[in-house]
């Protein structure tokens, strides 16, 4: 399989005045095309400083980082970017939307500045709001806001889906629902997923699973079938 990112001695510390906290030791990594990969960790493991370099979002103290040819370690505000611009889209826990837009016109944001994207109504459709196009978010329920903001993510067709506890915020059935149009895009588009939780139970549902503790990966495991969103209980 054709490695996507390849990460080698990644490191990070955060300095607080004389203090220096180490939020990534010397990770290795490679996430491949195509894959779903779920990254388990307590609070505090440093997934979500892993997923924020990977996304270009935050710079690595030391080691390197790639993008297929792109040195994301060396690429410099502008390069970064440009990057997310072009082949990152991001799903937080918090869905981020403006209150005073659409379920279209947020999505529109992204499909205005794409290269290549789909229609915000196309987006829309494929995570199951094709009949919410015009409902403002305080219109929407909790998981809705949240496939509005999957919605938004992958209109700009990208090549590599970030999720930083996507069903957090959300009730087991609700957040079941978002985890089944993850699992969606990841099949039909064919976007690189990587999805960090503390959840281990969506585990199940990866075609990796990775695991940190400490700012380091302990194990890394292939699930020989991937569990449909329907089968998970947490």
């Amino acid at each position: 399989m054709e490695a996507v990112f390849r990460a080698h001695g990644l490191s990070k510390v955060y300095r607080m005045g004389e203090v220096t906290v180490p939020a990534l030791r010397s990770v290795d990594l490679e996430l491949y095309r195509g894959e779903f990969v779920v990254m388990l960790g307590p609070s505090g493991s440093g997934k979500s400083t892993l997923l924020n370099i990977l996304g270009g979002l935050d710079h690595p103290t030391s080691g390197s980082v790639h993008f297929l040819d792109h040195d994301l370690a060396t690429g410099g505000d502008k390069g970064l970017t440009r990057f997310r611009r072009e082949h990152v889209g991001f799903v937080f826990q918090f869905y981020n939307l403006i209150p005073s837009l659409t379920a279209r016109e947020n999505v529109e944001l992204v499909t205005e500045i794409a290269e290549r994207p789909m229609t915000p109504e196309d987006a829309l459709r494929l995570v199951g709001l094709g009949e919410r196009l015009d409902h403002f978010p305080a219109q929407l329920s909790g998981g809705e806001q949240q496939r509005v903001a999957i919605a938004r993510a992958v209109a700009k067709r990208p090549d590599v889906l970030l999720c930083d506890e996507p069903t957090g915020a959300l009730d087991y059935e609700t957040g079941k629902l978002v985890l089944e149009v993850l699992e969606r895009v990841n099949r039909e588009v064919g976007t690189t997923t990587a999805v960090i939780t503390h959840n281990s139970a969506i585990a199940a549902m990866a075609d990796r699973v990775i695991r940190l503790r400490s700012g380091t990966i302990t194990e890394v495991r292939r699930n020989e079938r991937r569990a449909s969103p329907g089968e998970l209980s947490w």
